[in-house]
């Protein structure tokens, strides 16, 4: 979960001796995205939807301020937040069992992450496109293909690739891309526009259902209830947003 990566960028963010950061998933997976139903706890709405937007923002404002340059080792499967954060990064370096998915149209939200402006320029609008409207999973070798990814390598050798790229990033003195094209500032302004619009998105009849009926059909009974209550309770509560 994402959760992990930011330990991870919050634990090197001051470490002097780290120079650059590789993030990377076990295996099989890299990263599913969000948990967002650990967020789910009864509060007023007003105050959840804060919540929403405030951890959003703070997740990607982490990958976005971060002092270091990041390469992402996409060792297999990653969704959602864990794909728009890995475009943050300075490169990403994808296993040939990588895929990409940011199902954000079927899931009834707006893009985050960034996505609606950073996507378009580093592949185009056309795959941008495809990957936030149609659902389009590219695979690493399609990342690759169309500049989402620095490189797709054979599995075996994915970490070996990302630790040579890294030590020559040092010898190199790189810095971040985002500091080094003063884009800091501009993307943070995109993240807190789109993390309200995700945070409202979030409390939307359309996203409740979509996740009740997911996590129903993964058996999660526990986590689909909150889902459900919300969803139900809905035309009462919205009253108050």
């Amino acid at each position: 979960m994402m959760e992990g990566l930011l330990k991870t960028l919050r634990d090197t963010a001051k470490c002097e001796k780290t120079k650059v950061v590789i993030l990377t998933g076990k295996d099989p997976y890299y990263c599913a995205g969000v948990q967002l139903n650990a967020l789910m706890r009864p509060m007023h709405p007003r105050k959840l939807l804060k919540l929403f937007e405030e951890k959003n923002r703070e997740l990607f404002d982490a990958f976005i301020e971060f002092p270091k340059p990041i390469i992402a080792a996409v060792n297999g499967p990653a969704i959602g937040a864990s794909v728009t954060s890995a475009s943050l990064c300075d490169a990403i370096i994808a296993s040939e069992r990588a895929t990409f998915h940011t199902p954000f149209a079927a899931l009834r939200i707006p893009p985050e992450g960034c996505s609606s402006v950073h996507f378009e320029k580093i592949m185009g609008k056309e795959n941008a496109q495809k990957m936030l409207k149609e659902g389009w999973k590219p695979t690493g070798a399609d990342a690759e293909k169309i500049g989402l990814a620095l490189k797709a390598v054979p599995h075996d050798q994915l970490l070996p690739y990302a630790q040579s790229v890294a030590e020559q990033w040092i010898k190199e003195g790189k810095t971040r891309w985002l500091v080094r094209d003063g884009a800091v500032d501009e993307y943070k302004r995109v993240n807190q526009r789109e993390s309200k619009q995700v945070a409202e998105s979030f409390l939307s009849y359309g996203f409740l259902e979509n996740q009740y009926n997911f996590l129903q059909s993964k058996g999660k009974r526990k986590e689909a209830f909150a889902f459900w209550l919300l969803m139900s309770l809905r035309p009462i509560w919205a009253r108050f947003l």
